[in-house]
Parts: C-alpha cells; sequence; structure tokens
C-alpha cells in the first residue's frame, strides 16, 4: 500500500455529509438545491487529482489513510484505492452533480430533505468504494439502505411505500448475510477487519463454501442477478427520476464491486465452486431481462429490465476469470451506469411533459423534441451496443473472455445482445418516429439546464467508446494481480464436476 500526503480521500467521501449538514440552516428551497449542486461539483474537483495522481504501474492501494477507530476490537478507519475502485468513484462523483440537477424542478416538496438524502447517500456510496476496514465497509454499506429509502418513499410513486419496503427487505436480508460473512472472516483471519490483511490470507474450503454462500447471496441481490431482482424494477418505476438514476447508475454496481473485492481474492476455491451456477443465472438473466424487456408497455419498466439484462454480463465477467472478462465487466459496470442513468434521466425529461411513462402514448417525438429525440437515439445505440459507443467495448471484452475460458456461455449470452437491438429498437421506433400521438400536443424540447444533464454523458459515451484506453490503463495491473490471487501462479481454475460439487456440498453439511 502507498500512503497518502494529504487526506484527499476524506474530504471526497464526507464532502457532500458537510453539505448535508449545512443544508440544516437552509429555509429556501433554491438555496437548498444551490449548496446540493455547489457541494456535488466540489466533490467532483475534489476527485479529480485522485485520477491526475494514481500511479497506474502498481496494484497496490493508493491516497491511504488509516486511523485507530475502535482499538480494542482491531478496527480502523481506513481508505484507499485501487485501480478498480477509482473508477467507480470517479463514476459517483461525475453523477452526483447531474442528479441534482435532473431533480431542479422535477423535485418539488421538501426540497431541502431531498437534496440532503442525495448528499448523504453520495457520501455513503462512496464510502463503500474506498472503505478498507470491513466494519468502515459495513457502516457505509448499511448507511446507504436509509436516503435510498427515503428517495422512494417520500418522493415516489403512487406504489412507492411497497417499493420501497421491498427494496429494504432485500437489500437488508442480503446485509444481514454480509454481517455473518464480515465476522467469520474477522475470527478465522486472526482478529482483523482489514481487508488488505484479510485478502492475503488462505482459509479451508468448507470455510469458503459458507462464507462465499453469504456473499452471494448479499451481492446477488445487490446486482440484481436473477432471480433476486424482483425487487429493481418496481423500485425504478415508483422511484423519482434522480432515485431511479441513483439506482441504476451506482447503487447496482455495490454488488459487482462486492464479487470482485472479495469473493474472487478471498475465496477463490469457492468462487471456482460456483463458477458453473453463477454463470448459468448471469445467462439466465441475460435473456429473461431481454425478453421481459420486449414485452414492457412502460418505459421506465423496461429499461429496469434491460438493466438485469445487461448486468448478467458484469457476472459473467467476472467468474470467467479471465483479464479480458473481469476489465470488461469493470468497463460494463461504468458504461450501464452511464448508459442506463441517461435512459432513465431521458425518461423523466419526457414524463415531466407529458406525464405518461406508457409507449403507447408517445410517437412523432423526431418532430416535436428533435433535441430529445436524438438523445434518446444515442442512449439507445449505446445501450444494444453499437461499435464506437461505450457499452460495445465492454459487452466485447466480457464475451472475448468469456468465448477464451467458457464458450458456451459466451454463445448463449451472444443472444442478449440480439435481443438487446429488438426491443431497444422497437421502443426508439414507438416514441421518437411514426406518427405523433394527438392527445400530447407539442412540447418544448431540452432547455440549457437539461441538455447540461444528458450533454455530459453523450461525450462519456462516445469517449469510451473510441478511446477506452485510459480506463483500461488504471484497470490492468489491478486486475491482473486479481487474477493472480483467484487463480495461483496465472494457472487456470479447473472446472467441477457435478459429482465434485455434490461431494464438496456433502463434506460442507457433514464438518
Amino acid at each position: 500500500m502507498t500512503e497518502a500526503g494529504a487526506p484527499l480521500l476524506s474530504l471526497v467521501v464526507f464532502l457532500p455529509l458537510a453539505g448535508a449538514l449545512a443544508a440544516l440552516a437552509l429555509r429556501s428551497a433554491d438555496a437548498a438545491r444551490w449548496l446540493a449542486l455547489g457541494t456535488t461539483l466540489a466533490t467532483l474537483a475534489a476527485s479529480l487529482p485522485l485520477w491526475t495522481g494514481f500511479d497506474r504501474g502498481t496494484h497496490a492501494f493508493q491516497f491511504i489513510e488509516e486511523y485507530d477507530w475502535i482499538p480494542t476490537f482491531n478496527i480502523h478507519y481506513a481508505v484507499g484505492v485501487d485501480g478498480i475502485s477509482l473508477l467507480l468513484v470517479l463514476l459517483t462523483t461525475c453523477l452526483s452533480p447531474i442528479v441534482v440537477l435532473c431533480s431542479w424542478h422535477a423535485i418539488d416538496k421538501r426540497v431541502k430533505e431531498f437534496m440532503m438524502a442525495v448528499l448523504l447517500m453520495e457520501t455513503a456510496m462512496l464510502g463503500v468504494f474506498v472503505a478498507l476496514d470491513f466494519v468502515l465497509f459495513y457502516v457505509f454499506w448499511e448507511a446507504m439502505l436509509i436516503p435510498m429509502y427515503l428517495i422512494i418513499g417520500v418522493w415516489g410513486g403512487p406504489n412507492r411505500i411497497y417499493a420501497a419496503i421491498k427494496f429494504f427487505l432485500y437489500t437488508l436480508v442480503g446485509s444481514l448475510l454480509l454481517l455473518v460473512a464480515m465476522i467469520a472472516l474477522y475470527v478465522a483471519g486472526g482478529h482483523t477487519f482489514s481487508i488488505p490483511d484479510l485478502m492475503g490470507q488462505s482459509y479451508p474450503a468448507v470455510f469458503q463454501f459458507w462464507v462465499f454462500l453469504a456473499f452471494f447471496l448479499a451481492f446477488a441481490v445487490k446486482v440484481p442477478m436473477f432471480p433476486f431482482h424482483t425487487w429493481l424494477p418496481d423500485a425504478h418505476v415508483e422511484a423519482p427520476t434522480a432515485g431511479s438514476v441513483i439506482l441504476a447508475s451506482v447503487l447496482l454496481k455495490m454488488g459487482g464491486y462486492g464479487f470482485i473485492r472479495f469473493c474472487l481474492p478471498m475465496l477463490p476455491e469457492a468462487s471456482a465452486l460456483f463458477t458453473p451456477l453463477i454463470l448459468a443465472l448471469s445467462v439466465v438473466g441475460i435473456i429473461y431481462g431481454a425478453y421481459m424487456a420486449l414485452a414492457q408497455t412502460d418505459l421506465k419498466k423496461l429499461i429496469a429490465y434491460s438493466s438485469v439484462s445487461h448486468m448478467g454480463f458484469v457476472t459473467l465477467g467476472i467468474f470467467v476469470f479471465t483479464v479480458q472478462g473481469i476489465e470488461g465487466a469493470m468497463l460494463q459496470m461504468i458504461n450501464h451506469g452511464i448508459t442506463t442513468g441517461a435512459l432513465f434521466l431521458c425518461v423523466g425529461l419526457v414524463y415531466d411533459r407529458t406525464h405518461s411513462r406508457q409507449i403507447a402514448d408517445y410517437g412523432g417525438l423526431a418532430k416535436t423534441m428533435p433535441i430529445f429525440a436524438t438523445m434518446l437515439v444515442i442512449f439507445s445505440l449505446s445501450s444494444l451496443g453499437l461499435p464506437g459507443t461505450n457499452s460495445f467495448v465492454g459487452e466485447f471484452l466480457v464475451l472475448l473472455g468469456a468465448f477464451i475460458a467458457r464458450p458456451a456461455y459466451a454463445v448463449v449470452a451472444s443472444l442478449g445482445v440480439i435481443l438487446a437491438a429488438v426491443y431497444m429498437l422497437w421502443m426508439v421506433q414507438r416514441v421518437v418516429f411514426g406518427e405523433a400521438n394527438p392527445k400530447n400536443g407539442r412540447h418544448p424540447d431540452l432547455n440549457l439546464r437539461e441538455l447540461a444533464t444528458v450533454v455530459p454523458l453523450v461525450l462519456a459515451v462516445f469517449w469510451i467508446g473510441i478511446y477506452p484506453g485510459p480506463l483500461l490503463d488504471v484497470l490492468h495491473v489491478s486486475v491482473n494481480h486479481l487474477i493472480e490471487q483467484t487463480q495461483g501462479n496465472g494457472g487456470a481454475l479447473a472446472a467441477l464436476s457435478w459429482s465434485e460439487i455434490w461431494g464438496f456440498v456433502r463434506s460442507a453439511f457433514l464438518s
């Protein structure tokens, strides 16, 4: 690990929290909006030195800060980033100002409280990605539940209470399993909660089995993997636009990050054991999510199910145990955050004008709202993986890694790309082209504030799609080190037969 000269990470993590506390003294809704926007922009500016000062030649954690917190139990305040977590930190700081901007007029009740919830959410999400102590990680992980619950339950749609409770219960159960796994590692790892120290140890195979099972259930809910995904469509449909963007762009990445950060390096044997199951669930999720998206009449539900499909590529890439697959999974997480978040933004922008999310209520927007229609088409083409856009790079690397290690799964997953083209192009044809729906009338096109929310995402779509090199440079050394930790000496993990898997499970139950 390399030490930081200044508490840069702490500044990045807690600046939004400071903004939320400062908002307590405000009485004006406009003041709360400007404070939230200024705070998120300041956090973005503070995070940029992480990119410029990051040493791409080492896998070690950088910008380390470590202080005693609860010495009796060997618990520390420890933060740091490597190539894997750095990109997720920057994704969070870049999208947070957009979340505030898209809520500028859409949220007109309890504005101060809403902006405080967004800022608290940003601190919690950033904390998850930088924590190097398991207790600190768990505190931030749990802290995300409360503001997200409030964002859905207070500012959501007609069924917001049902969706918020469902989201809370699903993620809380996963969090409790995460706590059990964390305590088990603390006991087996020499009474330490240090994540780097726990990564450097080896554990008995049966112990790995049970801890991985707890991790898997906790992270699969967050991804969300099929069949643990059922909370997601309800949460997306009922959440305000800002809540959907936070969910799609950052919150879902917690599950993929957990698999990469904890399961692979700490529990390599169990990771190999569970690989056939996870790969099977991944490809089922890819196809299932795509078919469900085809059947939707609600724009938000269509994008929500497309999320299930696209996140299946993430878990597929992680568990093929190749450099291409894991780098593709990381890029897919970043790209999904950009593209799917942008699609939810587009739905919010048009809903503010028409107050309908039904696809049948649209048509002909290319004539009445040409700038909006252009943006929607760009993000839709990115979502289906058109070459030259960001999603193509991530999905290509995932499929390349899968073809190298598990070609059968890659062939099935490729069908998801075809289906994505079908449901996205069909949606574009019904919403943007054709005859305009008479009851919608004419609506104003995007204004400058709305353009400020989508244009940066358009630039990101084409920048990553055309020149992904800088992101891959940041990832490469860390991913190579992860492969070494997981496979040992760079050897391939052997595929286990079902008889070996059954024998392993039986020994685990009888131990």
